[in-house]
């Protein structure tokens, strides 16, 4: 079981709803990105997702678009990532790190080669937007010899057959998408979201996370009420662009991060069955 496993065991055993913040590596600055994986660890968060900058980032909305954009320019690539990696764990030992991107970079280095860098660094799973999970078995291997997990995503669009398939063969999390577009907007169905996560935990063997529309504390709780755990990136991304060093940045993570831990904690909940991702 590696960081990731253990995280989730942790949070079930206790009841706890995980909360999952989303940034951006290299934004809004090089020198504070390490600050802000620390500050949200100190605001609650279980599990951070380390996001990797792309020229052609084809889920995400303007906002995290944006501070892709900001980290390219700076010249953040792979290898810059794995180095905010290693730089926090030197503080950091136990908060498992995903990184969030696309295929593109892991081809160019090669999946076996990528996964070796990354477990060096210390990183512990890899969620890659683009990669079908048909055509994610070689991928996946070379992650796993590694020790590194495959997160997967679902949409709302993902048919029922398709559904038992990825739940099937998921590892760590799943990501449910809760709506069909990009990172940024607003939920609009609450209901249909509750009802799609419930029937998807009950296939699932791993623990299941909401993402997108995850705003503030209000839409965090809404949502953790039918999973396992909330992501939140657009608007947390948007509260750090501006800040003028990485102390502002770090105080502007944990002011964000705090209120939604707090109404996570707020939630009653009983787990109905242990999920602990291998």
């Amino acid at each position: 079981m590696n960081r990731i496993g253990a995280r989730f065991a942790r949070l079930q055993a206790s009841g706890r709803k995980a909360l999952v913040p989303f940034v951006t590596a290299g934004d809004p600055s090089r020198e504070a990105t390490v600050a802000v994986l620390h500050a949200l660890v100190e605001a609650g968060a279980d599990l951070l997702e380390l996001g990797v900058p792309f020229s052609d980032p084809m889920a995400d909305g303007p906002v995290i678009q944006r501070s892709s954009e900001r980290a390219l320019a700076r010249g953040v690539d792979s290898g810059s990532v794995f180095g905010f990696v290693r730089e926090f764990r030197r503080r950091d030992g136990d908060t498992p790190i995903v990184l969030m991107g696309y295929l593109n970079p892991v081809e160019m280095r090669g999946a076996a080669a990528y996964a070796a860098a990354a477990r060096d660094a210390g990183v512990d799973g890899l969620l890659l937007v683009d990669l079908p999970p048909e055509e994610a078995a070689a991928t996946r291997a070379a992650f796993e010899a590694q020790g590194l997990v495959l997160v997967q995503l679902v949409a709302p669009t993902t048919s029922d057959d398709r559904l038992r398939r990825i739940a099937a063969q998921a590892a760590g999390y799943l990501y449910y998408v809760s709506f069909a577009g990009v990172t940024g907007a607003s939920i609009d169905d609450p209901a249909a979201v509750a009802e799609r996560v419930g029937a998807l935990r009950a296939l699932s063997t791993v623990p299941v996370l909401v993402g997108f529309g995850i705003r503030d504390a209000g839409s965090a709780a809404a949502m953790a009420r039918a999973g396992d755990g909330v992501v939140v990136g657009s608007a947390l991304v948007q509260a750090l662009d501006g800040a003028t060093d990485a102390a502002d940045a770090a105080a502007r993570a944990r002011a964000f991060l705090a209120p939604l831990r707090a109404a996570l904690d707020d939630l009653n909940w009983t787990p109905r069955t242990a999920r602990v991702a291998p």
